[in-house]
């Protein structure tokens, strides 16, 4: 059952990801399935194309990418402290390679980002380390996907069905390292991450480039059903911070006149958002702030954003003018309509899909254009698929 769907296909106003950008997902519980335009990518399309990539590849690192792509880089972490101080080793003797490609997908769900390539971008290596560590889970399902990605081995590369029995017959289960020669001809130095990850790259390249000290502020506006709450939750991670959703300032009932709805961006409790989060936004320290109880149509109970030296601001009017400029990086996400139908549909149901027709999307549509919000951002993702 797809508990979660999020899409991405994107389309850059200042950055360009063109390898990223190709590809679209769906969230099926914890796995992931990959499209490339109407294509599904499955696992079988992740070893020829990686044959046809590196053609020195031996079963040995066949069997390998079938293990990291079923199981992911869980099986790489014992203990994280240990985890992250063998990473600082490597890392800081990679050397920086700006012709590299920045990361290849070796299954639906994982990909392999380049150690070499992400230097040469400037991307702090602690992003990329908490993005591996994020990847670690190790889902119940894995041995049987595993199993499923060995056959898929011999279905596409029947030379390698007998050399791949007598591999098995004496394989005792874990991690497969690569061959000699896959290690000679390509020095392989990269981790395995989530392919989920992919669709934030383009908002750490932005964040790698603002300058200055302090505490820096990503916002992320955009159209219901964009994937804004996916994004928040995947850069929370990576930044090590906490997200403040635009959510929790639903406008109270009493508020919702019919002067106020007629105003661009009015549909929100902006008064209260600058009452108080502006003010202590910038703190290291933290800030906390009261979240909307629908219930009792009133706050409810406080929200903590702990330190940290970035903060994500996410959701519908995260960029609403009454804020001012108070954003390092503002981020719009697009989504075509009738993707954004299906989405809602598929997340919130029919009836409550009507509601959002009816009322809530007509009001973000006016405050999108009326603010002219696309304008004002620095990196759109997302369109048209």
């Amino acid at each position: 059952m797809i508990k979660t769907v999020f899409f991405f296909m994107a389309a850059l106003m200042i950055l360009q990801l063109p390898a990223a950008e190709r590809y679209r997902m769906e969230f099926c519980g914890k796995r992931t399935r990959l499209f490339e335009k109407n294509k599904e990518i499955t696992f079988a399309d992740c070893l020829t194309e990686q044959m046809s990539r590196r053609g020195e590849s031996q079963l040995r690192d066949l069997v390998k990418q079938a293990y990291q792509g079923a199981y992911g880089a869980g099986h790489a972490v014992i203990n994280k402290e240990q985890a992250w101080r063998y990473f600082c080793r490597e890392f800081s003797g990679v050397t920086p390679e700006e012709k590299a490609e920045l990361f290849e997908i070796i299954s639906p769900d994982y990909c392999r980002v380049n150690l070499a390539k992400w230097k040469a971008e400037k991307l702090p290596g602690k992003w990329l380390f908490n993005m591996f560590y994020a990847s670690t889970e190790i889902l119940p399902d894995s041995e049987k996907l595993f199993q499923q990605y060995l056959e898929n081995i011999t279905e596409c590369f029947p030379q390698f069905s007998t050399e791949l029995a007598v591999f098995l017959r004496h394989y005792r289960g874990g991690a497969v390292h690569h061959s000699l020669k896959y290690r000679q001809f390509y020095h392989p130095s990269y981790r395995i991450v989530s392919t989920r990850f992919l669709t934030v790259i383009p908002v750490l390249k932005a964040a790698a480039k603002l300058s200055g000290n302090g505490v820096k502020v990503i916002a992320i506006d955009g159209r219901a059903a964009s994937g804004k709450t996916t994004a928040a939750k995947l850069l929370a991670e990576i930044l090590e911070t906490g997200v403040i959703h635009m959510d929790d300032f639903f406008l109270p009932q009493d508020l919702r006149t019919a002067a106020r709805l007629a105003e661009a961006g009015g549909n929100v409790h902006y008064e209260r958002f600058k009452l108080e989060v502006l003010p202590d936004l910038r703190k290291e320290s933290g800030l906390s702030y009261w979240k909307f109880d629908c219930s009792k149509n009133a706050p409810g109970e406080l929200r903590e954003i702990g330190a940290a030296k970035w903060r994500i601001v996410e959701g519908a009017y995260s960029l609403h003018p009454e804020f001012g400029n108070y954003a390092d990086l503002k981020v719009f996400f697009d989504i075509a309509p009738a993707e954004q139908v299906k989405r809602i549909r598929k997340r919130n149901g029919e009836k409550k899909m009507q509601i959002f027709l009816s009322r809530w999307i007509p009001l973000e549509e006016y405050y999108i254009k009326q603010t002219a919000l696309k304008k004002r951002v620095d990196i759109i993702l997302g369109g048209e698929y």
